[in-house]
């Protein structure tokens, strides 16, 4: 899916990210967009539109009734003929709302209007009810002529569009059965850690799953779209089948959770290097995070690797997901923001601090329970501040990551 000059493979040197800014922008420029590819109206939703939509017949296609009632010709009173026959002057024939407009035809008279009488003969004719205006029907009325709506090959939805419900049905309405869209990545989740129980209160020893409830909304708000997500043990060989193609689940990104250290219990990155993967992102200078890395594998798949911790996971994803999501899905690099900070922060020696913070009365103070294992200060914040090591003075302002959730 491309390259990033300069990055060796697995195995090899690697020049290490510097910065999370150089993280960042490596995770947008290692690829290419997906291209764009048809879909069934069905699967259009939310998806955004890669060429114009243009209509493929008149809207309507023919003339039809906007009402019950008639369609007449001349004026009255009408003598019955049968219903979808050419008229001429003098007749009427029955017909319903989006009813073909028989030849001959200048107007509908609606149903409530009409009454069926007899003439002096004791045929069966129509004449105008009580209740009609007089001069009813004028020449036109209730009839939609073909292409009222848009003629063939007019625009219905510019490209770029993001689809909603009413332009699916514009799109049926125009004749057509699939719309381009742009690519959009197929995410698979995978969770690591035998440590990891995904009910119940955990015994000692033992953490909550925190990922499968959130992650996978996460990554489809930033652009991606989850196809399947699996458990792997702490073991080279559990973590290697993980990773393997899978023709049920064909993914363009695998994003894990744990085993991105060096311990023992850490195969992420061997197993990475055991399929000839090239590590595009060894670690980022930030906390929490640190150990956040993204490789890519020989078959073009990318291995997005968040940290076992919530909120470094959730840091990680922001700072390298969302940017490699974007540019797969032909979007912008996501921004930052700039925030005004609302209490002194200390200098610390080292990377970048990746703060969770609230508004208040429009500065920004970090939150509190923020360590890299707890998420009740990322639940409460209103982004995440990027601190410098030589920290921030209140009221300077410091950059910020918007969260996809607010």
């Amino acid at each position: 899916m491309g390259e990033v000059p300069g990055i060796e493979g697995a195995g090899e040197a690697v020049r290490l990210p510097r910065s999370w800014d150089e993280a960042r922008a490596r995770a947008f420029d290692c690829t290419a967009p997906l291209p764009a590819h048809a879909v069934p109206l069905a699967q259009g939703l939310g998806r955004i539109l890669a060429a114009d939509a243009v209509a493929a017949h008149d809207m309507p296609h023919y003339a039809s009734s906007a009402m019950d009632g008639w369609a007449v010709a001349g004026s009255p009173p009408w003598i019955l003929a049968e219903p979808g026959a050419a008229l001429v002057a003098g007749q009427a024939s029955p017909i319903v709302t989006g009813g073909n407009i028989p030849p001959g035809a200048k107007a509908v008279l609606r149903s409530e209007w009409g009454e069926l009488s007899t003439d002096d003969d004791g045929l069966p004719v129509l004449v105008r009810g009580a209740a009609a205006r007089p001069g009813e029907p004028k020449n036109g009325v209730h009839i939609r002529p073909a292409a009222q709506e848009a003629a063939r090959d007019e625009v219905l939805v510019k490209a770029g569009t993001t689809l909603n419900p009413a332009h699916l049905a514009l799109a049926a309405l125009g004749g057509l059965d699939e719309l381009q869209v742009l690519g959009r990545p197929a995410v698979k989740l995978v969770f690591t850690g035998d440590e990891v129980v995904e009910s119940g209160i955990p015994a000692a020893g033992e953490v909550r799953d925190a990922f499968s409830p959130q992650l996978g909304a996460v990554v489809t708000l930033l652009g991606g779209a989850v196809v399947g997500q699996q458990r792997a043990a702490d073991s080279l060989a559990s973590v290697l089948a993980a990773l393997e193609d899978s023709a049920q689940d064909p993914a363009d990104v695998l994003v894990t959770t744990g085993a991105t250290g060096h311990s023992r219990a850490d195969f992420l990155r061997e197993a990475i290097a055991t399929m000839g993967g090239t590590f595009l992102i060894e670690s980022i200078a930030m906390r929490p995070g640190h150990p956040t890395l993204l490789a890519e594998l020989p078959d073009g798949r990318f291995v997005v690797g968040l940290p076992g911790n919530p909120l470094a996971a959730m840091i990680g994803l922001l700072t390298v997901g969302a940017p490699l999501l974007a540019r797969l899905g032909s979007r912008p690099a996501p921004a930052t923001l700039e925030v005004a900070c609302g209490t002194p922060i200390k200098e610390y020696a080292g990377p970048t601090r990746l703060m969770p913070y609230r508004l208040v009365y429009g500065l920004a103070s970090p939150t509190a329970h923020s360590d890299s294992a707890m998420m009740r200060g990322l639940a409460a914040a209103d982004g995440v501040m990027l601190v410098p090591p030589h920290g921030a003075k209140m009221g300077e302002m410091v950059r910020a990551i918007p969260l996809p959730w607010k």
